[in-house]
């Protein structure tokens, strides 16, 4: 395959100029600023007419997006999602490497299911990652054998869903992670400053008359495990975090040199507490949705790379259930396939962050952080990428996923995928 006219953009090497690209089975076997179609036949011992030619003038080259924290619901939720439709959308939004989150049913605490998940991720078009579970059952009490799942194939730890609330369970695993040298995730809401959770409690809990989330049960989470992230030395990962006190925690514990990273969804660096009273449980996630100096500071946190990565938490859900009354309405939206646009809306045409910003913090950086052989463009790389127009508009709708359930249906978005390419084949094509 060879990728004609093309403006790369990878953040790996910081490139972002003009060339041609040319993949020869799963790998990029040159990269140059012009590669005549001859000359590409004889580069990889193909004849000329058997090599596929996409002309990709006006659109962007960049790496593959690697979305570190995916909900496909299988097994055991699969009228939500699949591993198979989950992939189909993930493709869609240009994402060639997901993990998985392991509160499955069964969970991911073992080695059958992690086996599993694993098998038929190899059968998708794109590469399918999962983490396993930190404690047996997902009950916060007993730790997995993190050992041996690690060595069969999890690429982190995470309870992701419950928090876990036993300092010293905590510890151990995070203890145990640092022996491993895989990253360790979690989940920071105590239960204990919340009433009916998913909704910020502030306007939006008043509004409704309902009790809501607080904004200290993140807080509370957070100091902890940047604390024990500092004494362990565990590679640490504050998920979707939602809140200005946790930003500035996660800040001070890197400054301190905590191995601390922290996660950023677009829907907590695009929308309010008032999205919530604008579209009901459609914008009910945990954590939640909270006030605009809250947004801004996980903006600013994007920009000084105190958040690491932008992760989708992809939480599909049927129709059926997001229709019940708010407090009964499970928590959770789709994302895969409006993460992009989303950052390139709120992020790089606001002038926050740059586009290689905001590609290292989609690809390179979460690769990196769960060790992944992706997020970035190089000659005898993976040919994990994808071909888009920053400027180009679409809407939001027909979403490929088995569930819809996302604020931004019906959204104009900015910024088309037209092309993804995964492992050397076309996955997504418009």
């Amino acid at each position: 395959m060879l990728i004609k006219n093309t403006h790369m953009t990878d953040p790996a090497s910081g490139t972002d100029a003009y060339k041609d690209i040319l993949i020869q089975d799963e790998k990029i076997i040159k990269i140059a600023d012009s590669i005549p179609e001859t000359e590409a036949a004889v580069f990889s011992g193909e004849k000329e007419d058997m090599l596929q030619i996409i002309n990709a003038e006006g659109m962007i080259a960049a790496p593959g997006l690697v979305d570190a924290h995916v909900h496909f619901r299988d097994p055991g939720f699969t009228e939500k999602e699949d591993i198979d439709t989950g992939a189909g959308a993930a493709a869609a939004g240009g994402v060639t490497t997901v993990v998985l989150m392991a509160n499955t049913r069964p969970c991911v605490d073992n080695r059958e299911t992690l086996d599993y998940v694993l098998e038929k991720g190899r059968h998708t078009p794109i590469h399918v990652e999962t983490c396993a579970n930190v404690t047996m059952g997902m009950k916060g009490e007993k730790l997995t054998d993190m050992e041996g799942l690690a060595a069969a194939g999890a690429v982190g730890f995470t309870d992701d869903g419950i928090p876990l609330l036993k300092e010293e369970t905590a510890r151990n695993a995070m203890k145990t992670a640092a022996v491993l040298g895989v990253p360790i995730s979690f989940h920071e809401e105590n239960p204990a400053f919340i009433e009916n959770n998913g909704i910020n409690r502030g306007k939006a809990s008043g509004h409704f008359g309902i009790g809501g989330s607080g904004r200290q049960a993140e807080i509370d989470m957070i100091e902890r495990d940047v604390r024990l992230a500092e004494e362990t030395g565990a590679a640490v990962v504050i998920q979707h975090i939602s809140t200005k006190e946790g930003v500035a925690l996660v800040r001070e514990a890197k400054r301190r040199g905590a191995d601390v990273h922290a996660e950023a969804t677009p829907h907590h660096f695009t929308l309010t507490e008032d999205a919530v009273i604008q579209y009901g449980s459609l914008a009910k996630m945990n954590p939640p949705l909270r006030e605009e100096a809250d947004r801004q500071a996980i903006i600013e946190g994007l920009q000084d790379n105190t958040i690491d990565m932008i992760a989708t938490d992809h939480a599909p859900h049927t129709a059926r259930e997001k229709e019940k009354p708010l407090t009964e309405a499970p928590s959770g939206i789709i994302g895969l396939e409006t993460s992009l646009s989303l950052g390139i809306m709120n992020l790089v045409d606001t002038g926050k962050l740059t586009l290689l910003q905001l590609l290292e913090r989609m690809s390179l950086a979460p690769a990196r952080l769960y060790h992944l052989d992706a997020g970035y463009l190089a000659e005898g790389g993976p040919a994990d990428l994808i071909l888009f127009d920053e400027k180009e508009l679409w809407k939001a709708e027909h979403f490929r996923s088995k569930s819809s359930n996302t604020p931004f249906q019906g959204w104009e978005m900015k910024g088309r995928i037209h092309y993804t390419i995964c492992a050397g084949k076309i996955v997504y094509r418009i």
